[in-house]
């Protein structure tokens, strides 16, 4: 079995090498190692040093120096707005406060479909509208390529 040894980031990879598509849901594209396929499937092991969130375009780089292109999936979503960015500011603390992946759009969030969740927005004056599209939610501060760091440390006074 081919073995996916590294990920890049959309359009820096050889195009020139592609030899397949992925097309992953947002929970198989936050991995480190996990047996998967190509969309014609052609099967394939995802073996990177550590877990990432894989974008949209991103290239696995093969061990045979191949690449294999990733693609969002559709999944169940739901699009969050509101009747003012300071509302839409309001319910964007209250999923960060819970913890969520959110997708930031123009004018709108996005969420994995949670009818929990969906109802607390509701609650709070949201306009939720559930759909089938790709979730790709903000990575957050500390997920950055090459940065190690911690929410617990100490700093030197």
């Amino acid at each position: 079995m081919r073995r996916a040894i590294e990920s890049v980031p959309a359009g820096t990879w050889p195009r020139r090498r592609l030899i397949g598509r992925a097309t992953l849901d947002f929970d198989h594209r936050h991995r480190r190692r996990i047996a998967l396929a190509t969309d014609d499937g052609t099967p394939f092991l995802l073996d990177l040093p550590e877990a990432r969130i894989l974008g949209a375009g991103d290239g696995l780089i093969l061990d045979t120096g191949d690449v294999i292109e990733v693609a969002a999936a559709d999944e169940r979503v739901c699009d969050v707005a509101a009747e003012s960015p300071a509302a839409l500011a309001r319910l964007a603390w209250h999923l960060g406060n819970r913890h969520l992946p959110v997708e930031i759009l123009p004018g709108r969030l996005r969420i994995r479909d949670d009818h929990v969740i969906v109802a607390m927005l509701e609650g709070l004056g949201a306009r939720v509208t559930a759909l089938a599209a790709p979730c790709s939610p903000e990575q957050g501060a500390y997920a950055q390529a090459g940065h190690g760091h911690g929410h617990a440390h100490e700093h030197a006074h």
